[in-house]
């Protein structure tokens, strides 16, 4: 049982964002441990155009082959129709994805930088999206640079809100917002998701500006209970796409995880093996990640806490 919903990123979110190619087995071995570790989702690939995103050029041979657990979601994710007709033609060939995700951007800028196309255009895309799937998958909108814009800075929380329920009325009922440069803070991070309505709200923060983790605390303040997070904290944009300057990594998985155990906050995840996982992330990569228990090892000292009084002080 877990009173969180975890979703393991390393092998789409992280891996776009290497410039060397990492072997299709080795994609696949990384899917398969992550559900088998407890990830109720895992972003297993995607289906960008290999010209942009080289590295998911194997996305349907990878999926192809991989093992998968019966009550495990493994997303792709889709930036326009043509990506959603090939995730149809695997799920028809009997190895899809059972979750897809839709991609816009709050603002004019990083839409056209990161899609190539207008926000008009991209939802106009969304729309024939969610009708060429006719439901055969869980869908789940994603709005980025929610918070702030590399680009055109502060961003109107309104705004957020309406991409929100344009997603709602589409019938697409799972909508992750995404703090896509780390310029959340706490209170904008309560307000917002405290605002979302009409769908099953994720979290998906990078740590740019080390406030990541505060801010999954936040957001699980206000009721969230679905959360992203990529092993080592690696990932934040496609490695020929560059904007917001500086690291842009995700949140690391392993120092989450320990954190909301250690509040007894139950992530479902097996923690025996959750630090090998985050080795052998490192070891695909060849480098040292950005985990900070990986280091020092898990506070398990913590994961039994309970609120305590002091005789004499008690209020």
């Amino acid at each position: 049982m877990s009173d969180v919903i975890l979703c393991e990123c390393f092998a789409r979110d992280g891996l776009q964002h290497e410039p060397a190619f990492v072997p299709t087995d080795t994609k696949r071995a990384l899917v398969e441990r992550f559900a088998e570790i407890g990830f109720p989702r895992v972003e297993a690939t995607s289906y960008s155009n290999p010209k942009v995103v080289p590295q998911f050029a194997d996305a349907s041979e990878m999926l192809k082959g991989l093992k998968r657990k019966p009550d495990t979601r493994y997303k792709a994710t889709c930036a326009n129709p043509r990506a959603v007709q090939r995730a149809l033609v695997d799920l028809d060939a009997g190895f899809g994805v059972n979750e897809i995700s839709l991609l816009v951007s709050a603002t004019e800028a990083h839409t056209r930088k990161n899609l190539k196309r207008s926000r008009a255009e991209q939802w106009a895309n969304i729309e024939e999206m969610v009708n060429a799937a006719g439901g055969r998958f869980r869908m789940v909108g994603t709005v980025s640079v929610a918070f702030g814009c590399p680009f055109e800075g502060r961003v109107d929380p309104g705004s957020v809100l309406d991409d929100v329920s344009r997603f709602a009325a589409l019938g697409v009922d799972h909508v992750a917002i995404g703090d896509t440069t780390g310029v959340a803070s706490p209170l904008s991070v309560k307000s917002l998701f405290r605002h979302m309505k009409g769908v099953t709200p994720i979290a998906h923060f990078h740590d740019s500006r080390g406030t990541g983790l505060v801010n999954y605390v936040a957001a699980h303040e206000a009721g969230v209970r679905h959360f992203d997070s990529s092993f080592g904290g690696v990932g934040g944009h496609p490695a020929k796409v560059k904007y917001g300057g500086g690291f842009t990594g995700n949140v690391c998985t392993e120092d989450l995880v320990s954190l909301f155990e250690s509040m007894g906050i139950a992530t479902g995840i097996n923690l025996d093996q959750l630090l090998a996982a985050a080795e052998f992330c490192e070891q695909v990569l060849g480098r040292e990640l950005n985990g900070r228990v990986v280091r020092s090892g898990l506070n398990r000292s913590t994961f039994t806490d309970v609120p305590f009084s002091i005789p004499g002080r008690e209020k």
